[in-house]
């Protein structure tokens, strides 16, 4: 063919690279491998095939973890992780920094690896995935320079176990392995079964690097595997995956005191508005859904496209679609690589060929004959329930509908049950800005699909997960405080003779919906003072209240747009209620817990107030330095419907600065007060009817925690419950949070000096971090 022919037909010549050093570097090793503990390599057992799914060839013979195998990569890093930590922040940013080096001068060698082993595009891996993974360490040696200074309340957690998915192999390892060795933590990570060999070549470059021996533990194998390191004596657990696999680990956890982050599945939106730069759309929908082989979580898989332009705009994409070359991984001219392995190409297959709405176009491009291959596939006419619509595909198929108005695409956007990434199309900035807030996701591209950086927090909400990776947020996942809180001492209620005080009969209410009402149960509990004297009887909250609590904190989602400075007026409007009746609220305190503490509880109460007031117009977002012509704003927004089962002791107190964080940010509250001295919660309510707080805003249930943290826990309804309760009750809260994965936040056992709490981490429990990509220029 001749330079001009080629001109002619803008046909593709091959561009193959060569395997044969990566393919050496498997032989050096034996073609066999074991797993990479306390330093070394141990000899192979139990071995598996890892595949070339492009054309099936075996790679290299794995090792199959057992029980012993685990136990032994977590003794080594229980060891490894107190010198590691004491090292200090300078000498782990020399460690990682190396790394860092370390794969900038193998990474070619990475790239051929992570093909062979996954099938996707070398030049994908090459331009992509290794500079992401080199820049997460580099970033992270940065930060863990920094730590002693910036964090210096903040101690690593200790061993963490991590599992990673195979659809990045090596840039899943940085994302996990790189925050928590710069926290001072060691890792006993479980690559995914089918891709194991770049992190195995990770483990040798560990040594140049100068790991320490234990900090960095790989254990292959099956998912066998991860349920032992997710059940071993590990202090976190961090996974990637499946939302099903995600929700079996919440539940596995439960209890345990294991901090959990989970990146899960997502079904993630692709807006098109007829303003928008439509061959620029076209083009980042083959990165948003074809990059990879669609094999992505956060992959524009779900097109929704403005109606008046739908017809023109789908021309254009089959036109695009049919120029798509599918073949040879190593070859760089290619777009689309190979489907991992044979198993996960049946279940694409079976999905697609299950579907029986819309029109299905196929790309007209040449398949190979062998390997585990898939057509690009586009399926349009769908409606938004339609099964192919919902169900994560993971693969390279797109589906979509259209919309009329911006209203009607957000309403289509949001209605799925995960919330991990979307992506806006739109030359009309002010459109692209009003819209990206209202997405229900945890990150939003703007012109642009599959930004990502170490410094910008990834992950999601709903079903997605919960947690962030990278930026200042991610490496909260991997410390906790300093400081060592007391244990948590039971309070029990007073008991008395019932006989009454001598006054007019005291009739205790639920508050919901901006009224006082009624338990469902019809029952009530006699509280009584330290005397003995009976001060009234307090409502016994059932699932019935919960529910119509629910619907008052829905109802009041107006309360999430509200601005910061109005919030404030409301909270220093309830501060100065409060004040007010002081005195009133001290003695009955004092009568109810007995003592004369009553006065200095008001008085934290109302300084937690003016705290969260303050800080209702100033916990601000950021702006992340990504290496991009823009910006990621990393907005703080509200999580939604919190639940809470406030503490026993200081029943005011321990209601007040729950409450109020939670409110300041713009969320909506059900607070289950203090079980042993519930009536501090139901005069309270009396201060929240004469200080403008909107109905529904704080609805406030009495009676055994028992009777309702199960029923929070599973509700679909509820974002987030917290609970400062019983220890017993971590583990119902945490396996019940599994119904929808929502966010838990439980004590395991400490207590909290309610007197001085600390607001950063009440503020950053009552936000979702939202990171907005705006790129810029012409």
């Amino acid at each position: 063919m001749t330079v001009s022919d080629i001109f002619e037909t803008m046909d593709y010549g091959t561009a193959p690279e060569s395997a044969a050093e990566a393919l050496a570097w498997i032989v050096d090793q034996g073609s066999r491998f074991g797993h990479f503990i306390n330093g070394e390599m141990t000899p192979p057992a139990g071995l598996f095939e890892s595949r070339n799914p492009a054309n099936g060839e075996i790679l290299a013979q794995i090792s199959q973890g057992t029980q012993t195998d685990v136990d032994a990569a977590v003794k080594a890093a229980r060891t490894a992780q107190p010198k590691w930590e004491a090292a200090g922040g300078h000498a782990r940013a020399k460690v990682l920094y190396a790394l860092a080096r370390l794969l900038q001068k193998h990474s070619r060698l990475f790239a051929v690896l992570e093909t062979l082993g996954n099938g996707k595009p070398i030049r994908e891996a090459r331009d992509i995935d290794i500079p992401l993974a080199q820049r997460h360490f580099y970033y992270h040696a940065g930060m863990a320079q920094l730590m002693e200074s910036e964090l210096p309340d903040a101690a690593a957690l200790g061993v963490c176990g991590q599992v990673i998915p195979w659809n990045f192999p090596l840039l899943m390892l940085a994302w996990k392995v790189a925050p928590a060795l710069a926290m001072g933590n060691t890792v006993v990570l479980k690559p995914a079964e089918y891709t194991s060999l770049t992190a195995l070549l990770f483990a040798d470059i560990c040594g140049q690097a100068g790991v320490p021996k234990g900090v960095v533990n790989i254990v292959t194998g099956d998912g066998t595997v991860g349920e032992m390191i997710v059940n071993a004596d590990v202090d976190k657990v961090a996974f990637t995956g499946s939302t099903a696999v995600g929700r079996r680990i919440r539940e596995a956890t439960a209890g345990s005191g294991k901090a959990l982050t989970l990146e899960l599945g997502g079904k993630s939106p692709y807006i098109v508005f007829d303003d928008a730069d439509l061959d620029s759309a076209v083009e980042g929908l083959v990165d948003a859904i074809w990059f990879n082989q669609g094999q992505v979580c956060c992959a524009g898989s779900r097109l929704l496209v403005h109606e008046p332009v739908a017809d023109l705009f789908y021309a254009k994409l089959r036109a695009r679609m049919d120029k798509l070359r599918v073949g040879s991984p190593l070859d760089k001219s290619i777009d689309v690589g190979a489907i991992v392995d044979p198993k996960q190409l049946e279940m694409i297959t079976a999905k697609v060929a299950a579907n029986t709405a819309g029109s299905t176009h196929v790309a007209a491009c040449e398949m190979p004959y062998e390997g585990s291959f898939y057509p690009p596939t586009l399926i349009t006419g769908l409606y938004p329930a339609d099964t192919l619509m919902q169900e994560e595909i993971f693969g390279p198929v797109l589906v979509s509908t259209t919309f009329r108005t911006a209203e009607e695409a957000v309403s289509i956007a949001n209605n799925t049950r995960y919330g991990l990434a979307a992506t806006v199309w739109s030359e009309n900035i002010n459109l692209a800005l009003d819209i990206a807030p209202k997405l229900a996701a945890g990150i939003v591209w703007i012109n642009g699909t599959n930004m990502m950086d170490a410094a910008a927090g990834f992950g999601g909400v709903r079903e997605s997960g919960f947690g962030r990776e990278g930026g200042w947020e991610g490496l909260a996942a991997y410390t906790k405080p300093k400081s060592k809180p007391k244990p948590l001492k039971s309070v029990e209620a007073m008991s008395g003779s019932g006989t009454p005080s001598g006054a007019i009969d005291r009739t205790a209410k639920l508050y919901i919906g901006g009224k006082q009402a009624r338990p469902d149960s019809g029952y009530s509990t006699p509280v009584y003072a330290k005397n003995g004297t009976l001060l009234g009887h307090a409502p016994q909250a059932s699932r019935k209240d919960i529910r119509n609590a629910v619907e008052a904190a829905h109802a009041a989602k107006g309360w999430s747009k509200t601005t910061g400075h109005l919030r404030a007026q409301i909270l220093y409007f309830i501060a100065e209620n409060l004040a007010v009746r002081g005195e009133e609220f001290a003695h009955s305190l004092d009568a109810l817990q007995g003592g004369k503490s009553g006065a200095k509880e008001v008085e934290a109460a109302v300084q937690s107030l003016f705290t969260y007031a303050a800080w209702a117009d100033k916990y601000d977002g950021q702006v992340h330095g990504v290496p991009i012509r823009g910006v990621a704003l990393a907005m703080k927004e509200p999580v939604g419907v919190i639940g809470a089962l406030c503490s026993a002791t200081s029943p005011l107190l321990g209601l007040v600065a729950v409450m109020a964080p939670a409110i300041a940010m713009g969320n909506r509250v059900i607070l289950s007060a203090s079980e042993p001295f519930p009536l501090a919660a139901t005069d309270f309510a009396q201060i929240l009817e004469t200080s403008d707080v909107p109905a529904g805003v704080v609805n406030i249930l009495t009676g055994p925690h028992n009777d309702v943290a199960d029923a929070m826990a599973r509700h679909m309804d509820i974002d987030a419950v917290w609970s400062f309760s019983a220890p017993e009750l971590d583990k119902v809260i945490e396996q019940g949070s599994a119904s929808n994965l929502k966010r838990t936040w439980v004590q395991n056992g400490q207590a909290i000096d309610w007197a001085k709490p600390d607001a950063k981490t009440f503020l950053t429990q009552s936000t979702e971090v939202k990171n907005i990509w705006v790129p810029y220029g012409e």
